[in-house]
């Protein structure tokens, strides 16, 4: 059977971008082998645990709100977006459940910022126009590229793969990979949260492009939990490396195992 991968629906409040999104982070877990699942943010905790207790996987996609500042300690600055409290609600409870049982999770633009503040990390709420054009959006198919740490799962995910001409698509520059990425943001990571190493950066601005790291402190590559700040949904028709990640998340949610849970009993 293919692995189940829980992917809420992007806005509580925008039903054409849901339309036009969403599908494609169906897709893109298709194409890897998966099974997309929708997770309505209409529905009740108890409905959403039942969903949630079916997959192996999950996926947070990208959203046109921005998380609430409150939530990492800020006030809202002039250019923030308006929050999405029940996008929020449904990422806290996936995120919840993937950390409880070690399950796969991807995050990509506003789910990797959710995953960011859910670990206790803050945010960038607007970032300078100059140098980058971060907020470039889906017309662009390359805005920039991101400088990769080869020594970690997101390098391992991109090393091998290659362009249309068989040429690599990330290149070695300066004991890093040089991955060219779409970009659709105006926030990034601030501080990053417990545990979650930063793993690239724009070379122009510092700007954090993805971040890493599961729940078990003494070994983090021991659960599979990766989130980058662009599209790869969006590029996977031209870049394998965005195919790669997904293929990564479904191999991994088909290699899940549920955790074992231990108690003890006094007598």
């Amino acid at each position: 059977m293919s692995p189940r991968i829980a992917i809420p629906v992007p806005t509580s409040t925008n039903v054409e971008y849901n339309a036009k999104s969403w599908p494609q982070y169906a897709e893109a877990v298709r194409e890897a082998g998966g099974e997309p699942v929708e997770i309505r943010l209409d529905l009740s905790p108890r409905e959403i645990a039942d969903l949630i207790n079916t997959c192996q996987g999950v996926l947070l996609p990208g959203s046109p709100a921005d998380v609430n500042p409150q939530k990492f300690g800020h006030e809202a600055a002039p250019e923030t977006s308006p929050a999405d409290p029940a996008r929020e609600n449904v990422d806290e409870l996936l995120i919840q459940d993937a950390h409880n049982l070690y399950k796969p999770l991807l995050g990509i633009c506003f789910g990797t910022q959710s995953l960011n503040v859910w670990r206790g990390g803050t945010l960038v709420q607007h970032l300078a126009p100059m140098p980058v054009n971060h907020p470039a959006g889906k017309t662009v198919a390359v805005a920039h590229n991101a400088l990769v740490a080869p020594q970690s799962t997101l390098g391992e995910i991109v090393a091998d793969a290659k362009a249309a001409d068989g040429a690599p698509e990330a290149v070695e520059a300066d004991a890093f990979l040089s991955l060219p990425i779409n970009s659709s943001h105006h926030q990034a990571i601030g501080i990053p949260g417990d545990g979650l190493r930063v793993v690239a950066r724009c070379p122009q601005d510092g700007v954090i492009e993805a971040v890493e790291g599961g729940q078990d402190p003494h070994r983090p590559e021991s659960h599979f939990v990766l989130g980058v700040q662009w599209h790869p949904e969006r590029s996977r028709g031209i870049s394998a490396a965005s195919r790669a990640i997904f293929t990564r998340l479904v191999q991994e949610a088909a290699g899940w195992k549920p955790r074992e849970i231990k108690t003890s009993v006094v007598e």
